[in-house]
C-alpha cells in the first residue's frame, strides 16, 4: 500500500490483493467478477478509474487494465470514451432463455418456442423422404455451402420478404442462432465494438463473449437507432459493425420503420459499414416490409430462420452474404458445423418449394393473432402495443418493480417469464420491464390462465 492513507477516500471498490498469489490482474478480475455475480458490486455501478486504483493497490497501471479488460470480454463491464467503466446492466442475469426446465407447476412464457401442432406436417414431409431410394443419403455429410437446390430454396424463402438475390449469394447454416455466431466470428476479433439496441437479442450477447466482443447500445429514439446515434458510435467509439432486428425486435415487439431502414442502409454504404440484419420474425409479420438488405446488399449479412415460421427442430437458416465476405463465412460455418445435415435442409427446400412452408408460416400466425387478442384484452394498460402476429410481448411494469423481482414474483405464482435486465446492453439500468412469449404455453386457455396470475401481480 502507498505512503498515501485512502481511509477516507471516495472509493466505492477496495479489493485487497495481498493474500494473493500468482499474476495480480487475474487475482483482481477473479474479485471483480465474484463482486459482480454476488451482488457487492450492482449493474450500473462506475468503477474507480484505472489509476487511482493502481494507486490505491500499489500496483501497476497496466494490472488494473488487463483486469478490466478480461471482465469486459467476458460482459461483466462495459466502458465507452470519455464516460468511464461500468458494471453491464445484465452481468448478473442469466443469459440462457430456452425451455428445459421440466416442471409441470411452472407456465412457460420466457423462451420463446412456436406451438408444436405445425409440425405434423414436417413430420409428413419428413416420413416421405425417409420413403425415397436415396433416403440413406440424407444421413450422410452435405455440402459445406448446401447444395444448389437447397441454396435456391433460401433464394425463394427470402424473396416473401421482398429481398432478392441468387444462390451465388446463399450460405446455409444450422439455425439462426449458428448463423449469428458465425457471421461474429468470421468478420469481427476479439475487443471489436458492434453497435446494437439498447435491448437485445441475448443469443447475439453470448456469441459476443464467447468472441470477446463488447457491444455497445446505439443512442436511439423511439426504439429506434438514430442517424446522430450511429455515427457517434462510429467516431468515438469505433465500432466496426451493427446487429439488429428490424421486425418485432426481441424483446419490445418494436417494428422498425421503413425510414429507419434506409438510414441505415445509406450510412452502411457510406461508411462501408457490416450491418447483421437479424430476420428472424420478418415473415410473421401481416404485412412485412422489405429488409435492410434490399437497400444495402454489399454491405449487410441478412439472417432468415425457419425456426419461429416454420418448425423450431429444422435447424435451418439462410444467410445472404456479399461477395466480400463470403468466403470468410464459408471458413467460419465449416469450421464451427462440417456441414450442416443434409436430412434437415433437404426437408426444409421441399416444403418451400412445394409451398407447404406458406400453409405452416399462415397457420401459426393465424394461432398467434388468436393469442395476442388474449393478451391484449387481459393485459391493457401494461403491454405495449405490437403487431398481432408478435410473437412476444413486452411489459412494462409498475415502479415498484424491476424487471428481476417481477420474475421471482412470477415465479412464485407458476408462471416463467424474463426481466428486461437479460436483454440489456451498456452500463444504463435495465428498464422496469419483462418480456413474455405468446406462443410457448401449449394451448390458447394455457396463455390465458399464465397472462390471468401476472395481471394479479401487476395489480397488486
Amino acid at each position: 500500500m502507498p505512503v498515501n492513507s485512502f481511509d477516507n477516500y471516495p472509493m466505492n471498490w477496495r479489493p485487497d490483493l495481498s493474500g494473493e498469489t500468482g499474476p495480480k490482474y487475474r487475482a483482481l478480475a477473479r474479485m471483480l467478477e465474484e463482486d459482480i455475480k454476488s451482488g457487492a458490486l450492482k449493474a450500473g455501478t462506475k468503477l474507480p478509474p484505472q489509476r487511482e486504483l493502481a494507486d490505491f493497490l500499489d500496483v501497476n497501471l497496466s494490472t488494473i487494465s488487463k483486469a478490466y479488460k478480461l471482465c469486459m470480454q467476458k460482459g461483466l463491464l462495459s466502458a465507452s470514451v470519455g464516460n468511464g467503466t461500468y458494471v453491464s446492466s445484465d452481468a448478473a442475469a442469466e443469459s440462457i432463455l430456452l425451455c428445459g426446465k421440466e416442471d409441470s407447476h411452472l407456465i412457460e412464457m420466457g423462451a420463446i418456442v412456436p406451438f408444436v401442432t405445425s409440425n405434423l406436417k414436417v413430420k409428413q414431409y419428413t416420413e416421405r423422404l425417409m420413403k425415397k431410394p436415396d433416403a440413406l443419403n440424407l444421413f450422410s455429410y452435405g455440402a459445406p455451402e448446401g447444395t444448389k437446390r437447397q441454396r435456391e430454396a433460401g433464394v425463394m424463402w427470402l424473396q416473401k420478404s421482398g429481398f432478392y438475390t441468387d444462390s451465388a449469394h446463399i450460405l446455409l447454416a444450422a439455425g439462426g442462432q449458428n448463423a449469428i455466431t458465425a457471421a461474429l466470428g468470421a468478420f469481427f476479433e476479439n475487443n471489436d465494438k458492434i453497435g446494437t439496441e439498447p435491448m437485445t437479442y441475448p443469443g447475439v450477447k453470448t456469441a459476443a463473449k464467447l468472441f470477446g466482443i463488447q457491444l455497445l447500445s446505439v443512442q436511439s429514439h423511439n426504439q429506434e437507432m438514430t442517424e446522430e446515434g450511429i455515427r457517434y458510435a462510429l467516431q468515438n467509439e469505433n465500432v466496426k459493425g451493427l446487429y439488429v432486428i428490424p421486425d418485432y425486435q426481441n424483446p419490445t415487439a418494436h417494428t422498425m420503420s421503413l425510414e429507419t431502414r434506409k438510414m441505415i442502409a445509406r450510412l452502411a454504404a457510406e461508411e462501408n459499414l457490416l450491418v447483421i440484419e437479424d430476420g428472424i420474425n420478418n415473415l410473421l409479420e401481416e404485412n412485412p416490409m422489405p429488409p435492410i438488405a434490399s437497400f444495402a446488399p454489399e454491405n449487410v449479412v441478412y439472417i432468415s430462420s425457419l425456426s419461429k415460421t416454420v418448425s423450431p427442430g429444422l435447424r435451418t437458416a439462410f444467410i445472404h452474404v456479399p461477395d466480400r465476405l463470403h468466403e470468410k463465412l464459408v471458413e467460419a460455418l465449416y469450421s464451427m458445423n462440417i456441414a450442416i445435415s443434409p436430412l434437415l435442409a433437404t426437408v426444409s427446400a421441399a416444403l418451400i418449394e412445394d409451398g407447404a412452408a406458406d400453409e405452416i408460416m399462415a397457420q401459426r400466425k393465424r394461432g398467434i393473432a388468436e393469442r395476442n387478442l388474449v393478451v391484449n384484452e387481459m393485459l391493457n394498460g401494461y403491454v405495449m402495443p405490437s403487431g398481432l402476429t408478435a410473437p412476444l410481448r413486452y411489459i412494462q411494469l409498475p415502479e415498484h418493480f424491476t424487471g428481476k423481482s417481477f420474475e421471482i414474483c412470477a415465479r412464485q405464482a407458476g408462471v416463467e417469464v424474463c426481466g428486461a435486465e437479460r436483454f440489456a446492453v451498456g452500463n444504463k439500468p435495465a428498464e422496469k420491464a419483462v418480456r413474455i412469449s405468446v406462443t410457448t404455453p401449449p394451448t390458447t386457455e394455457i396463455l390465458a390462465e399464465g397472462v390471468k396470475r401476472l395481471r394479479e401481480i401487476l395489480r397488486q
